[in-house]
């Protein structure tokens, strides 16, 4: 069985805008996970506080900027300030890994030297935060739909990165719905991504939605994410058609039986 970590940028929305409220209100509905985007736009006290009231764990948070680069001249200190502070915050509220992203890469240099780079910066990232215990994941996105001109938007991207990386602290977000808009078979780069997958989100395709919107064979893809070794967490990150309660119904029922 699968534990599901509901998003709570996107679920438990009818609970209002403060994350702890929404955090009581996934505890309610009977999860013990959840995970965010940013943490610099909370309230960390109430959702720290709504964390340890309810005994939810905070699953992942994103570090922030998400910049687009600019060759040459890039000034990366808002890197790595934004991703410092995502790590104080994760420490703080026990969140175990912060997503990265690639942004837009540099133009004029080849995607091999541009993952170079991403490698050496993620590098250092990772010596400025040695031991603080939080683990980082590169974020594939899909170029077709959603991210247009997004540097790593095919899963292979990702582990290039992370194998130059070569951390045990460093690895990558598979997104299930993000792999197949790209038009990529899961079993194929959950194969070609052994040992590097540390995370994973799903939501349904087309449209974003909870599974059941759309037309993905669900049990078949969990079957192939059981089948690769995975037994982590898994994050619903979609975009609700209908209360929170009842979207969750039969990706629950699946992941019960994954």
């Amino acid at each position: 069985m699968y534990q599901l970590s509901a998003n709570i940028e996107l679920l438990f929305t009818e609970a209002g805008e403060d994350a702890g409220d929404r955090v009581r209100a996934a505890a309610a509905a009977g999860f013990d996970a959840v995970e965010m985007w940013f943490s610099t736009d909370k309230d960390l006290d109430s959702l720290e506080k709504a964390l340890a009231d309810t005994g939810v764990q905070l699953t992942s948070l994103l570090a922030g900027p998400r910049m687009t680069y600019t060759y040459p001249g890039t000034d990366l200190a808002p890197f790595h300030e934004g991703l410092d502070l995502a790590v104080a915050h994760a420490r703080r509220l026990g969140c175990p890994r912060v997503v990265l992203a690639s942004g837009m890469g540099f133009p004029g240099m080849s995607r091999e030297k541009n993952h170079q780079f991403l490698a050496d910066m993620f590098s250092e990232a990772l010596a400025r935060n040695d031991g603080s215990g939080v683990e980082f994941v590169l974020e594939p996105v899909n170029s077709r739909v959603d991210h247009p001109g997004a540097l790593t938007d095919r899963t292979e991207d990702a582990v290039d990165v992370a194998r130059a990386v070569g951390s045990d602290r460093f690895g990558i977000l598979y997104d299930l719905y993000h792999s197949i808009v790209q038009g990529e078979d899961p079993a194929t780069e959950l194969a070609n991504a052994a040992g590097f997958v540390r995370y994973v989100q799903l939501a349904d395709a087309p449209g974003r939605g909870e599974p059941g919107s759309g037309t993905v064979d669900w049990a078949a893809q969990l079957a192939v994410l059981r089948a690769s070794g995975y037994d982590g967490p898994i994050g619903l990150e979609y975009f609700p058609t209908v209360p929170s309660e009842e979207s969750v119904q039969r990706i629950r029922a699946l992941a019960a039986d994954a």
